[in-house]
């Protein structure tokens, strides 16, 4: 088969679109311009931007396709992320562009219980993008997963294991519980309904046998680690209000935690469904999830990455509050400071400029380094700026190498920090 993923770059849709290259069929991956890879091993790719595009933009890319599976979506308004043009506006103008083009079969991922309640503009909207394939002339199938879990490590996959790698564990009030899916389930399923002979017009609520608590999701991965069971510790609603509120803000700065707003309201709801149609219409037996991890030996990068995910917010939030704040002292408190230490190079009249000119260098840097869209020049930039700054100290003052409080030697562990930061930045 000819299969179009839209999506093709998140958890689900690359998960498909492996399975799909690995049993013969021709896979075009469809993601948001500017986000394709360098280098793809096999497949085709395309950029499209999902949210914008009308009808007759999807035509050309619809041209010998058997199939398509929407795999798209978005947590919460943001930056550059709209629920409703990606959950709703942009996947209704691709089913009325496979109605045209003649693609009968559709499947799509919405997410479980939207039919149920709307908390959030991600639920409602998962439901309007619903209720405007339902009303197409198309062979299609809605699959509604709880939540999805597997290898790779996107939003609550890889929440769940930054959280595993704390000795106590931080729970938020008003959770509820998780009927959580593996991937491979989710992907088997599209197998199935990606044959021409299989039923359609289905709704279906995809979840594994259990229903488990978040503490309980997150010791069995703590299990898989070979960690002992983390000890419990209930979050103050005031203080998991600011965590929630200072996630919205890092989703304001182009950042994208599980953590903002949206999950505080979509969680209180949990996701347990039943799946008994599903595994009627499908023959799948669903794993539990400690059964599903167990079948994968843990690995030294799983490690790594759990413990170090947590840690990525932190090392961002510390650059960048590190340089706002040079910049801002050395533009007040330090400025007297900073004139005497240049004087002491022979600067002369040059030295209050040359003190505010790297003060504003200094906080340009730490903006850039906070917004993600400019995080990566803003790090490099640290990173030549730092260096401007141990080469110019050792030519200009190279007694800074002996003082107490190594001014020059503090430089190099701060080099190595954004370099961390260079090689963790990538979400996916």
């Amino acid at each position: 088969m000819r299969v179009l993923v839209v999506g093709a770059s998140g958890l689900i849709g690359s998960a498909i679109c492996a399975k799909l290259l690995e049993r013969g069929d021709e896979v075009v991956r469809m993601v948001r311009p500017g986000s394709a890879p360098a280098v793809i091993l096999s497949g085709k790719i395309a950029e499209l931007d999902l949210a914008q595009a009308a009808p007759d933009d999807w035509l050309p890319h619809l041209s010998r396709i058997d199939a398509v599976v929407n795999c798209a979506g978005t947590l919460q308004d943001g930056p550059g992320e709209n629920t409703s043009a990606v959950h709703f506006r942009g996947p209704s103008a691709l089913f009325q562009a496979c109605e045209r083009a003649g693609v009968r079969r559709v499947i799509h991922f919405s997410a479980m219980g939207v039919e149920k309640e709307q908390p959030s503009a991600f639920s409602r909207t998962k439901l309007e993008g619903d209720k405007a394939l339902m009303a197409r002339d198309l062979d299609w199938v809605i699959l509604r997963p709880s939540v999805v879990l597997g290898p790779a490590a996107f939003g609550a996959s890889a929440l769940f294991r930054g959280l595993a790698a704390l000795p106590w564990l931080p729970l938020m009030p008003g959770t509820g519980r998780l009927q959580v899916v593996r991937i491979e389930d989710a992907v088997r399923t599209v197998e199935i309904f990606l044959d021409p002979a299989s039923p359609s017009r289905l709704v279906l609520e995809v979840a594994g046998p259990e229903q488990l608590s978040f503490q309980e999701v997150v010791n069995t991965y703590r299990h898989w680690f070979g960690w002992p069971p983390a000890r419990p510790v209930n979050m103050p609603a005031a203080l998991a209000g600011l965590v929630y509120r200072l996630s919205d803000f890092a989703g304001a700065l182009g950042w994208r935690p599980p953590t903002r707003s949206t999950a505080q309201k979509e969680i209180a709801r949990g996701a347990v469904g039943n799946n008994e149609p599903w595994i009627a219409e499908t023959g799948i037996q669903p794993a539990a999830l400690g059964e599903a991890l167990a079948r994968t030996p843990v690995s030294v990068q799983e490690r790594w990455f759990a413990k170090l995910y947590l840690l990525k917010p932190v090392i961002f939030i510390v650059l960048s509050l590190f340089w706002i704040s040079t910049g801002v002292i050395s533009l007040t408190i330090g400025y007297e400071i900073g004139i005497d230490l240049m004087q002491r190079t022979g600067a002369g009249i040059l030295s209050g400029p040359s003190v505010i000119a790297g003060a504003l260098a200094d906080i340009v840097i730490g903006v850039a380094i906070a917004f993600r869209r400019t995080s990566r020049i803003g790090l490099y930039g640290a990173a030549v700026l730092s260096l401007f700054y141990a080469v110019a100290g050792t030519i200009l003052l190279p007694e800074l190498w002996s003082e107490p409080l190594g001014p020059l030697l503090k430089i190099w562990p701060i080099l190595v920090l954004h370099l961390v930061a260079l090689g963790i930045l990538e979400d996916r």
